[in-house]
């Protein structure tokens, strides 16, 4: 059996400010954007937990948009392995925007992303235990394997759902 981790061996914190050419019409900072920054610090996680080359996104569910994030913040993305199936690893975000003249922070997006790492043939590789320490890890390790029951459910409704779509070109 491989080594457990600690929670805290996996965490990733990257801080950046909002930029203009990051904002939608509304002034806001693009959803996709953010999952973008989300997706990159998830990865850094999941190869902190794994020590391999190639840990790929195998799903992205409950990505929640809370607050806006304005120009005058800064975006804080916190991610860390918060529970592991035998070849996956569930990593949670958290997104705290400060506004940058108040000083007043905000949790604005909550995540869970869903990575494999693989090897050089592009295999499943074993993913090691996770150990939660504090209260907060804790708790999204209790509520994982529930997640993991919905993910595994999603998965197959969605098997069904692409083998009744078409291939044919809609102008066709």
């Amino acid at each position: 059996m491989m080594e457990a981790k600690k929670v805290k061996e996996t965490r990733v914190v990257q801080t950046d400010q909002v930029l203009i050419n990051d904002l939608n019409n509304y002034h806001t900072l693009f959803g996709g954007v953010l999952m973008k920054k989300m997706d990159a610090c998830a990865t850094l996680s999941a190869r902190r937990h794994t020590r391999v080359k190639e840990c790929v996104t195998a799903s992205t569910d409950s990505v929640n948009f809370l607050e806006p994030i304005r120009v005058s913040d800064s975006v804080c993305i916190e991610s860390f392995v918060s529970y592991t199936g035998k070849r996956s690893m569930e990593i949670f975000c958290k997104v705290i925007a400060e506004d940058l003249e108040t000083g007043k922070r905000r949790i604005a997006a909550t995540a869970f992303f869903t990575f494999v790492p693989l090897d050089e043939n592009k295999r499943p590789l074993e993913v090691p235990p996770i150990i939660p320490e504090t209260e907060e890890e804790k708790y999204l390790y209790e509520t994982g394997k529930e997640r993991e029951s919905i993910r595994k459910l999603k998965r197959q409704q969605n098997k069904e759902l692409v083998s009744r779509l078409s291939l044919n070109k809609p102008w066709d």
